[in-house]
């Protein structure tokens, strides 16, 4: 997205984030869910593979909320590693997968009915009911969007004219939308620049003890036909017609490096 283009959306944003009735106040602090992103002092190269040392001390979380299960194979393990610099967010996502399964290809489609891994983010310490969602599935196929939660008369709004232009990298252990063998899993790494956010990070800029909002999904898909999914969270949700409920979000704390 052009970046003055990209900054008008942004400004026009901010009313709206700050108009907005926060829920917080439903969830007490005790329940909220810091994570620590060390900021990272290497280059990390986005290509799916986790061959920086950075890594190696970034803070290891599991999606271990599970919804939609129906079967024993639908309970699959993921792990979550993020790191930070100055210009980007980065995000890592080792998933357990026995069916690997994809289909959209289009931009701003529905990745999230395939395997797909998925980050919501407010750019706030207190949950508000806006956020920037990021979806991918393993064909790299992207559903970026700004997500309203109450845009008019308590319906949703979605902004899909949001792009940003991010890098993603997957790297798959088996075959793609063949359920005739048993795959291994993927991985998925990505980079968000900072400047994504520009505009609406200005009441809290990345830096050293910064605080965000932000919610980790993952959208299992086992088969290749149909539209069921099984959806793991790092927190909890009510279910999973809540899953955009900002609410429901932990916190994301910009930390130094270990």
């Amino acid at each position: 997205m052009n970046i003055y283009k990209q900054a008008v959306t942004c400004i026009l944003l901010s009313g709206i984030l700050f108009s907005c009735k926060t829920e917080s106040a439903k969830i007490s602090k005790a329940e909220l869910t810091d994570y620590k992103m060390l900021k990272s002092s290497e280059k990390i190269v986005v290509d799916g593979k986790m061959d920086e040392k950075a890594w190696a001390d970034a803070v290891v979380v599991s999606l271990d909320n599970f919804y939609e299960i129906k079967k024993d194979s639908d309970r699959q393990n993921t792990k979550f590693r993020m790191l930070w610099d100055d210009e980007n967010l980065y995000l890592f996502y080792e998933a357990e997968d026995k069916f690997i399964t994809a289909r959209a290809t289009e931009q701003d489609g529905q990745p999230y009915m395939d395997d797909c891994a998925e980050i919501f983010i407010t750019p706030t310490p207190i949950a508000n009911k806006t956020h920037f969602a990021f979806e991918v599935n393993l064909y790299k196929t992207s559903n970026d969007i700004v997500y309203i939660e109450d845009y008019y008369k308590g319906q949703k709004g979605v902004i899909k004219g949001f792009n940003p232009d991010f890098e993603r990298a997957v790297v798959v252990d088996g075959t793609i939308n063949d359920n005739s063998d048993i795959d291994k899993g993927w991985t998925m790494e990505m980079a968000i620049p900072l400047v994504s956010f520009w505009g609406m990070d200005w009441y809290h800029p990345a830096e050293f003890g910064a605080k965000w909002t932000f919610q980790v999904l993952r959208q299992g898909r086992n088969e290749v036909e149909g539209e069921r999914r099984v959806v793991s969270t790092l927190f909890p949700i009510s279910d999973l017609e809540d899953v955009h409920n900002s609410a429901r979000f932990g916190v994301l704390e910009f930390a130094s490096e270990k």
